[in-house]
């Protein structure tokens, strides 16, 4: 009838399913990017905090860290990163910054210990960096943070190129990168990093090595 006014919006529906579509997948996308920027935050945090806690227990000397410490740590943090698989597509830097022997303040990087298959270096700098006076501290510019004397800080950097849920072209950059810094906890032996055993040492999380976990 010429007066019915009934019926079903079937063309219009059609016309604005794939907009509405769109904007969906991309909302849901950007969600899962914004928690992993999260989660990387956290673990680069979680990182230098256990990193500034390692090492024996002794009210006779000064703690020990060693090698298998760190290679736990580093593992911990594979568990811990779950489903973004953090090692297979980032890397982490775990940096030693210290006040060189026999000056007043004068920051270097003691040591590093790196692992992931990211091909990403510490920003700073190698480990020795700053040996020569170079290196005013770890962070943002004029925002670095510096040890003291006989002090440690642990400073982690992570790098990671996100996973798209859906689609890389809902994300711009893919790039993401967080760092963290802790205060090593106790009086800590900072000549060097141990191995339990000489004889069968433990692996070195070398910085010239891209490996994750297997």
């Amino acid at each position: 009838m010429r007066s019915s006014k009934s019926g079903v919006a079937a063309v219009e529906f059609a016309l604005g399913l794939p907009l509405l579509l769109t904007v969906g997948l991309w909302g849901a996308e950007l969600g899962n990017l914004a928690v992993t920027h999260m989660r990387i935050s956290q673990l680069a945090m979680h990182i230098a905090d256990n990193g500034s806690r390692i090492g024996d227990v002794s009210l006779l000397e000064n703690l020990r860290i060693y090698e298998s410490d760190i290679n736990d740590l580093l593992l911990g943090a594979n568990v811990q990163s779950g489903s973004i698989d953090l090692f297979e597509h980032g890397r982490v830097v775990i940096s030693s910054l210290e006040v060189v022997p026999g000056t007043a303040d004068t920051q270097y990087i003691h040591w590093q210990r790196c692992k992931g298959k990211r091909s990403f270096q510490s920003v700073y700098g190698p480990a020795g960096t700053g040996t020569d006076g170079s290196l005013v501290g770890m962070g943002n510019p004029g925002e670095e943070v510096t040890a003291g004397q006989d002090d440690a800080v642990i400073f982690v950097e992570v790098e990671y190129e996100y996973q798209p849920l859906i689609s890389a072209r809902f994300v711009s950059n893919r790039v993401i990168t967080s760092t963290a810094a802790f205060n090593v906890r106790d009086d800590r032996d900072l000549t060097q990093i141990y191995q339990r055993d000489v004889a069968a040492p433990d692996t070195v999380a070398g910085c010239n090595v891209f490996n994750g976990f297997t």
